[in-house]
């Protein structure tokens, strides 16, 4: 019989080939993830819609009929979904008080691509509303808190996934990241996070779900091997609205391959000329070590993109496609945006974006396009990038408000903490970040890697070589 302890020490890759085995039934295995679930989620409050009754009669289901494995290497593995896609039948608030009550008539494109795997849904994750900052705090469903601990933030905005992972409720977890919310809360909580390339991964079919190709969906995992699997189950086989990149027939089938030397620009400097913490430049000078170890051309580097244009471009966008996505429920609700339940930055972000014109929307998209140029030019000198995820280690609860009663401060915290991150969903490019470093008082700190568009599978390979030689503690406890 599998023991929570040692469910907790096991990878997806090695719980599906022992379901398969039969060593453990799904049942043992589900039955596991949410007996840790009901143990850390009320000290963490990751999961903030329960499945669990359901998920272990689906569970029972595989142990019935063990050809049911056959539909992926995963099938029959406990998981979760953040909160901002839809899972027909359970409820979807995107972190928001407006949505209160609702109930998924419908899955998203990227949970069906799970469903059909065989994954077994036992919840959904908490997210800032409408995965709008850098921590996870919403007033709908309060915040979640970091496993390692609990008086700081888990980073946003996949921030209920990866502490979900990281306190060993599910080796994996469904995340989004749409200017750095897969790889922040990797970061803040010690977990491994890609963010695939633009084009690569199966995205809803307009571009305001996937914020003009800015957002994309993949997991949050323990490890690197788990997060090429995770990928092979979403990557297309034919375009949806932008370029496919070429990628290998499975990300898992290559993730260990050999790399040969590479060239690494490494960013020490802050991209909109705010203070970085010493422990976040230590992380960077430790991946740094690592990576010429392993053989590699390690030289700083002066990055060439104007953040600050590029930036304000991306909020252009952001804030059009905040204003898309409110407005049909307001009009349902018949509710005006000045008098809805949402947040404070929210609504000024939605106002914003229904003033902006086609004229501004189409300039500010020649803007992000001109820093994709830059990025494929520098690519050109630089295989790999390496910089802070976040300028500041994990922040406190309560340090970044979106419903502050001073939002100039509000702001200038917001760029304070972040600046890294969010060039590479203009770019497209694939980013990731690896959990090499942690400080004093034992709270995670990130490392970010970036390759060139469709350098996927560089990055996972590159990634596997460096957890050989600096493995990490898996969880938090």
């Amino acid at each position: 019989m599998l023991s929570n302890s040692d469910y907790k020490n096991m990878d997806a890759i090695e719980l599906a080939d022992r379901i398969r085995n039969k060593d453990f039934t799904a049942e043992e295995v589900s039955g596991c993830a949410i007996a840790r679930a009901k143990e850390t989620n009320p000290s963490i409050n990751a999961i903030v819609h329960e499945n669990y009754e359901n998920a272990l009669e689906q569970a029972r289901g595989f142990d019935a009929k063990p050809e049911l494995l056959k539909q992926s290497n995963l099938a029959g593995l406990p998981f979760l979904i953040k909160d901002l896609s839809t899972v027909k039948g359970l409820p979807a608030s995107f972190g928001s008080r407006l949505f209160d009550g609702y109930i998924a008539s419908s899955s998203s494109n990227i949970v069906q691509k799970y469903l059909d795997a065989g994954l077994i849904v036992i919840g959904k994750t908490n997210t800032p509303e409408w995965g709008l900052t850098l921590t996870t705090e919403p007033q709908s469903n309060v915040a979640t808190r970091n496993p390692w601990n609990t008086d700081y933030s888990t980073g946003g905005s996949s921030g209920g996934a990866a502490a979900a992972v990281a306190a060993g409720i599910v080796p994996v977890a469904h995340a989004s990241d749409g200017g750095g919310s897969i790889r922040i809360p990797a970061a803040c909580c010690g977990v491994f996070g890609l963010k695939p390339s633009r084009g690569l991964t199966t995205i809803e079919n307009s571009l305001g779900e996937c914020w003009s190709g800015m957002s994309v969906g993949h997991v949050v995992s323990q490890t690197v091997r788990d997060s090429a699997a995770f990928l092979d189950l979403i990557k297309l086989s034919k375009p949806n609205l932008f370029p496919l990149p070429s990628s290998p027939t499975s990300f898992f089938d290559v993730h260990n391959g050999d790399v040969s030397k590479l060239r690494i620009g490494i960013q020490l400097t802050h991209p909109m000329d705010q203070k970085i913490d010493d422990e976040c430049i230590r992380g960077v000078k430790i991946a740094a070590e690592i990576c010429e170890a392993l053989g590699h051309q390690v030289e700083e580097f002066t990055h060439p993109v104007n953040y600050f244009r590029t930036s304000s471009a991306m909020g252009t966008l952001i804030n059009v496609h905040v204003y898309q996505a409110v407005s049909p429920r307001l009009e349902e609700l018949g509710v005006s945006l000045e008098d809805s339940p949402i947040e404070t930055s929210t609504r000024i972000m939605a106002s914003h974006g229904s003033k902006v014109t086609a004229s501004d929307y189409l300039a500010a998209r020649d803007k992000i396009k001109s820093a994709e140029y830059q990025m494929e030019e520098l690519h050109k000198k630089y295989d790999i990038i390496i910089s802070p995820v976040l300028s500041k280690t994990p922040a406190k609860i309560g340090w970044l408000d979106m419903n502050s009663s001073d939002m100039k401060q509000y702001t200038n915290r917001f760029k304070a903490y972040s600046g890294f991150s969010a060039l590479y969903n203009g770019t497209g490019q694939p980013s990731m970040s690896m959990p090499l470093h942690q400080t004093d008082n034992g709270v995670p700190v990130g490392v970010m890697f970036t390759a060139a568009w469709g350098g996927d599978s560089l990055l996972l390979q590159l990634a596997h070589k460096i957890e050989l030689a600096k493995p990490w503690a898996r969880t938090a406890n």
